[in-house]
């Protein structure tokens, strides 16, 4: 696929995915959800890459959905998107099956820009970066599992408070309230997440797949005998991995493990 409305960029073991619509702060639509999909899915097929890192172009992440794109068309007769620059692929499914991501928050992020980073596993956030579920404010309701992530992430009020009002949250309450894992300067942000990068290039992507797994399976799951009981599982088949017999042997050798 050839790309439009991202950019793709490889560095060392991390790829940067950029979404490039500067003019409209980065606005959804069909196609760059299409495209970033395809970025993804290139990401996790190419064996060199150990995580994944999502920012937006210009001063915005992404204002939410392109109100042409995304609203318009479905109030006008015609409706729908063209067929071409549909994607029906479940998204969060992919993202929480993925190499691990982060997103790295430049500005202003609301509607389904936050709703499409809530199941990422890290969250860096500007100084200048804006949170905001919009949805109620377009006469809508969250989308993308947001209501239970949001709520994993922040707790049941202050999920409430943010889908109820549509108020815009700034960086520094969104770290206090556990929105985001860490808020840096804004010439920093993409230091900040190239050094979260490099500590998970660090580690083994069989081991880091079934860490995501486990914990997409145990975040909500009251019984913890399953919960055990799904953890026994894959520990038990990490004892027998290539990634452990080196760890072992690293340790014994005192050197570092080499995973990749």
């Amino acid at each position: 696929m050839e790309y439009e409305q991202i950019l793709y960029e490889k560095r060392g073991h991390t790829v940067v995915i950029t979404m490039n619509r500067p003019e409209r702060l980065n606005a959804w639509t069909w196609k760059m959800a299409a495209e970033r999909n395809d970025a993804f899915r290139r990401a996790n097929a190419d064996p060199e890459v150990a995580s994944i890192i999502l920012t937006g172009a210009g001063r915005g992440f992404c204002a939410g959905a392109d109100v042409r794109d995304a609203f318009q068309r479905g109030l006008d007769s015609q409706g729908q998107a063209r067929q071409e620059e549909r994607d029906d692929t479940n998204y969060v499914e992919l993202v929480r099956t993925s190499k691990p991501m982060i997103a790295a928050v430049n500005g202003v992020c609301v509607g389904v820009g936050l709703t499409s980073i809530l199941p990422m596993d890290i969250i860096i956030a500007s100084e200048q970066a804006r949170f905001g579920m919009f949805f109620v404010k377009m006469g809508l309701v969250p989308e993308l599992a947001s209501t239970y992530f949001l709520t994993q992430r922040v707790g049941f009020g202050m999920a409430s408070d943010m889908c109820l009002t549509g108020r815009l949250v700034d960086a520094q309450e969104a770290f206090r309230t556990g929105l985001v894992q860490k808020v840096v300067p804004h010439e920093q942000l993409m230091d900040a997440a190239m050094e979260y990068a490099n500590l998970l290039a660090q580690n083994p992507d069989r081991q880091m797949g079934w860490i995501k797994e486990l914990i997409t399976k145990n975040a909500a799951n009251p019984d913890y005998n399953e919960v055990m009981r799904l953890e026994h599982g894959r520990i038990s088949e990490c004892y027998s991995t290539p990634e452990h017999r080196e760890a072992v042997a690293a340790f014994q050798e005192k050197r570092p493990a080499k995973f990749r």
